[in-house]
């Protein structure tokens, strides 16, 4: 009987943007810009409608939500990707890959649960505006 093959991956190569070197400090700054004022805008978002209680309404509260996750959305691949952009040796190991696409899956289903609710109360608002307060009560 005949052995079969047997090798296994124990990490992944990323490729990066551009092979030109010079670029990778400018990809390092946008991407790095763009993260930076998408975790801020988000922890506004939260800081506005935790510290004004007449922001203490559902949609707030999914809004508020909503920006949690995509803070965690965001945080779950972007940095290692400015090291990637940084490092000399681009490679990712299988399991950080793994874990890094777990988190990315539980953050995805939990924006898509919150747009679904998110929608729902805007349906009930418009479509039942005298039993949202009932139907709603946070």
């Amino acid at each position: 009987m005949e052995s079969a093959n047997h090798t296994g991956i124990a990490e992944f190569v990323l490729l990066c943007l551009s092979d030109a070197p010079q670029l990778h400090p400018l990809f390092f700054g946008l991407f790095l810009c763009m993260y930076l004022v998408t975790l801020l805008g988000n922890l506004l978002i939260i800081l506005a409608v935790s510290s004004d209680s007449h922001l203490h309404t559902p949609m707030y509260f999914f809004l508020c939500n909503r920006s949690f996750v995509e803070l965690c959305f965001t945080s779950a691949t972007i940095p290692k990707m400015l090291v990637n952009i940084q490092a000399q040796r681009k490679d990712i190991s299988y399991r950080g890959c793994l874990t890094q696409v777990y988190f990315l899956m539980i953050f995805a289903g939990m924006d898509n649960f919150l747009l679904t609710l998110m929608a729902y109360d805007r349906f009930v608002a418009i479509c039942q505006p005298l039993n949202y307060t009932v139907i709603m009560n946070p």
